[in-house]
């Protein structure tokens, strides 16, 4: 805790006194639990105001039901999961970790889930971003199996997860996230079907055309 719980709870109070939308970084299950908590307490069931707890990192068992039962939105970051898998159940326990880095029950809790790269803390490309959450595996494939796999997104979550959804965190769903008529053509052109590519491929997969707001701002020679 950087701040004391009623210093949490004070911001929470006006910020929805004043119709502002919250966002708050919390990453052990402590840390959550006292968040998901306040956010309740104001929030008080269903609604649309967005707050968003940044990493959800690990969650108590018990309290994964408190992000959909007051639409708290998890923002997680799926390479987390890669760059910690080898120490986090020696730090956690068998016990918690399984309530680590887990991205499926997640995005069950409201049927959408924004992803982000947590850059400079991680690396920045989204290829890594899509294969952490699809594969749960590190850059050389380990492990073969994958890690804690029943948390795995399929590609079209993480596609979504990275588009639409990260873009609605922001309530800029309206502006972004996807191609249709009237939004920013903010989109990539691939040397591979991401969708169908196999696991072992995703990471090679190279970026041909960048196009932000209509305009190609790069084009691999």
């Amino acid at each position: 805790m950087l701040s004391k719980p009623e210093h949490f709870d004070s911001v929470a109070a006006w910020s929805f006194k004043n119709g502002w939308q919250l966002c708050t970084h919390a990453i052990g299950d402590s840390g959550n639990r006292t968040i998901l908590n306040i956010y309740s307490k104001y929030l008080a069931g269903k609604n649309d105001l967005r707050w968003r707890i940044e990493h959800a990192q690990v969650v108590n068992k018990n309290d994964f039901s408190l992000f959909g039962i007051s639409s708290i939105i998890p923002s997680v970051q799926p390479t987390h999961a890669t760059s910690d898998m080898y120490w986090a159940g020696d730090r956690l326990g068998t016990d918690r970790v399984k309530g680590a880095y887990a991205y499926k029950q997640l995005l069950q809790q409201n049927g959408w889930l924004p992803l982000g790269t947590d850059f400079p803390v991680e690396d920045i490309s989204p290829f890594k971003t899509f294969f952490a959450a699809v594969a749960r595996k590190d850059t050389k494939g380990w492990p073969a199996a994958g890690y804690q796999t029943e948390n795995a997104l399929t590609r079209e979550e993480a596609l979504r997860g990275m588009t639409i959804w990260a873009a609605k965190a922001a309530f800029e769903e309206n502006e972004k996230g996807s191609i249709e008529k009237g939004k920013l053509a903010d989109f990539i052109i691939l040397d591979k079907d991401i969708m169908k590519a196999p696991d072992t491929e995703l990471l090679n997969i190279k970026v041909l055309k960048t196009f932000l707001g209509g305009e190609i701002v790069f084009e691999r020679k």
